[in-house]
């Protein structure tokens, strides 16, 4: 995305682009991650969370403030699946759109704000909005809406101050769980081998934020300030499945160990499987306890029989 630009538009470039500081790249391929950044709701975070090159002018899409604590949706594979093809139909949209007729994303843009504010089109915009075929780009990204917000478990529509809330609601209890050393990675099998290697950076963002000791990679955000204050922390540094964890004495803590293997493992895992992970642990324990995750709502069903994910 254009750090600085009219529409806060996301899209998939080749890998021979080598970006300037002025294009914000996201370092990864999977078209879940860009459903998840075009849709309303990280749109609308972003826009309040960001700053503006000036008053009234165009929004600055800033990493630290925009990206590092949007809090990613925890949900199922099919959920997954449904935002990846969206995504996909949509960047493949609006590229062909702009290979056969030459249009830039920004004149598209404007005339898909125009369409949903059911304002009058010019000549011009109605001869772009035929080529481009706009109305099927209103569609892809209500579909993509919906779908984004089912993957995070709430009702849509919403209003902006609706989704705001609930990004910050959501950040805060990320960033209480970091704290704990139970982390939803983005990139797990990339991330966790880099991580593990020592403590994860603190963005001392401002020098008004709380306790940097608070907070975890997700950086806590205040709903009446955000944008402004954050916090942020260094979380647990966490390491790869390499060898048998051992299994903890305590049912307690048992159930905390399964939890945290659940948010680390990047597929859905059965009772055998993780079992597997823990040296002298035993499958019908490790069946009741993925059970009583499930009811207490710290884990759910996966797709596949019998799996588990958090």
């Amino acid at each position: 995305t254009v750090e600085t630009a009219k529409h806060r538009i996301f899209q998939f470039l080749p890998k021979s682009i080598v970006p300037e500081h002025k294009l914000v790249a996201i370092a990864s391929g999977c078209s879940f991650v860009l459903g998840v950044l075009s849709s309303r709701i990280h749109v609308v975070y972003s826009l309040a969370a960001g700053s503006w090159l000036g008053v009234g002018n165009d929004p600055v899409y800033a990493k630290s403030r925009c990206f590092d604590p949007f809090p990613f949706p925890d949900c199922t594979e099919t959920q997954k699946a449904r935002i990846r093809r969206l995504a996909e139909e949509l960047d493949a949209h609006r590229k062909r759109a702009q290979e056969a007729h030459n249009f830039g994303l920004t004149d598209i843009y404007n005339v898909l704000v125009k369409v949903r504010a059911m304002e009058a089109l010019s000549a011009k915009e109605k001869v772009l909005h035929d080529a481009a075929v706009v109305s099927t780009l209103k569609q892809l990204h209500d579909d993509l809406d919906q779908a984004v917000a089912a993957a995070y478990g709430w009702a849509w529509p919403m209003t902006d101050e609706d989704i705001l809330e609930k990004v910050v609601d959501l950040n805060a209890r990320r960033a209480a769980e970091e704290a704990k050393g139970l982390i939803r990675w983005l990139r797990p099998d990339y991330q966790m081998q880099l991580l593990a290697k020592g403590s994860q950076g603190t963005l001392d963002i401002d020098s008004d934020a709380p306790d940097s000791k608070s907070g975890g990679a997700m950086h806590a955000m205040d709903s009446k300030s955000i944008g402004k204050k954050w916090a942020s922390g260094k979380a647990a540094p966490l390491k790869p499945f390499a060898s048998k964890r051992p299994w903890p004495k305590s049912l307690a803590e048992r159930v905390k160990a399964v939890e945290l293997t659940l948010a680390q493992s990047s597929t859905p895992l059965t009772a055998a499987q993780a079992a597997k992970l823990f040296a002298r642990s035993k499958e019908a324990e490790l069946a009741e306890i993925l059970e009583a995750l499930v009811a207490l709502g710290k884990a759910r069903p996966g797709d596949g029989a019998g799996t588990y994910v958090r």
